[in-house]
């Protein structure tokens, strides 16, 4: 059986874990990261040098990061859902989930999520929240244009591109911050909430 290790709440593991519940792939899933510890042992690190989670061990595999992870999963248990069948869309499928890594969380949303979650009040910079916010704003217009006639990122289907999309717009939606009008992707997360999986595994209060 497929083992995740990885904390329920983390952005990254929630990936995953969401990954298995559309496709339908048992798992085991352990405890790991921050307050539940595991990730320095000697042991873990020799799974994942990184000290970080999530990682799988599947079937004699050991892979981490995050993405990569969904990818692997999507290619071998979720051809023609996931992973599209259509090359075309694949890629697109696969530069939606660069982006948000590469873009979307990295230079706005993990700040204002640490920022306003994970960060006690009297230790938040006001100024540094605003940057943030602005400018995860103006990367969710790029969203919001694409998802204009779109249920999901890459049409009518879910893919495997939704899944790292749809876990940082939860964080986004989840946080009392100002938000900036954006009917498509306040239209796609509402779908999102609406599918099992993604209830099971992401739609909770953010800690």
């Amino acid at each position: 059986m497929l083992k995740v290790w990885g904390r329920s709440n983390s952005v990254n593991v929630q990936k995953v874990l969401w990954a298995c519940e559309e496709i339908a792939i048992p798992y085991e899933r352990v405890d790991a990261g921050l307050q539940f510890g595991v990730v320095n042992t000697p042991e873990y690190k020799r799974l994942n040098p990184n000290a970080m989670v999530p990682t799988i061990e599947d079937d004699g595999l050991v892979l981490w990061e995050s993405n990569a992870i969904v990818r692997y999963l999507a290619a071998r248990h979720g051809a023609g859902t996931l992973w599209p069948n259509d090359l075309k869309l694949r890629a697109s499928s696969d530069r939606w989930m660069d982006w948000q890594q590469t873009v979307l969380w990295t230079r706005g949303l993990r700040d204002v999520f640490w920022t306003l979650v994970r960060t006690p009040p009297a230790e938040r910079d006001p100024a540094a929240l605003e940057v943030a916010r602005g400018k995860t704003a103006t990367h969710l217009a790029i969203v919001e244009a694409a998802l204009a006639g779109n249920d999901y990122l890459c049409g009518k289907d879910l893919t495997m591109g939704d899944i790292p999309m749809g876990c940082a717009i939860h964080r986004w939606f989840g946080v009392p911050i100002e938000r900036p009008a954006s009917p498509n992707l306040e239209a796609y997360y509402r779908r999102l909430t609406e599918r099992p999986a993604f209830r099971k595994i992401v739609y909770h209060p953010l800690t």
